[in-house]
């Protein structure tokens, strides 16, 4: 069967060049989920109740997430990376090899959600120049989201 070809008004290079950004938001964005569902999982402390709901709050948000960034990669005409290679090639966050303290968990998810907001900016020129706005405003989006979370997280340091 042969396929369409797409023809939305960007060149299949600028969409392939997006969509090769998009793939790295979308690493950032599920190794950040899973590091937030691992410390969910495993918080301890006095602050347990408070991290423990504010954590699964925060992977829920990222597991829609995630599903955006995919299919916005496919509407551009490019596979969506989804196994665990994948996301450890193309991510900047790193995974967690041990159980962090609680105040040591929220300092980490702090620089997991800057992490994401860096990459996010970094696809801006290109979406730009291309015109594409679906994706702009899919990153001021998630933007928005990880400069607030990060926000909180920090508020709770008290620094």
């Amino acid at each position: 069967m042969q396929t369409m070809p797409i023809n939305i008004g960007m060149e299949e290079k600028d969409r392939h060049e997006i969509a090769q950004g998009l793939s790295h938001l979308l690493a950032d964005t599920y190794t950040l989920y899973l590091k937030t569902h691992n410390f969910h999982w495993n918080v301890t402390g006095p602050m347990f109740r408070t991290l423990h709901l504010m954590f699964e709050e925060q992977y829920n948000e990222l597991a829609l997430a995630v599903d955006l960034i995919a299919e916005r990669i496919r509407a551009l005409g490019f596979p969506a990376p989804g196994t665990y290679r994948e996301f450890a090639a193309l991510s900047s966050i790193s995974e967690e090899d041990s159980v962090p303290s609680a105040e040591d968990m929220i300092r980490k998810l702090v620089e997991g959600q800057e992490a994401v907001v860096r990459t996010a900016r970094s696809l801006f020129a290109t979406v730009d120049q291309a015109n594409d706005e679906p994706t702009a405003d899919l990153l001021t989006q998630r933007m928005q989201v990880h400069e607030k979370t990060a926000w909180m997280l920090r508020s709770l340091l008290g620094n």
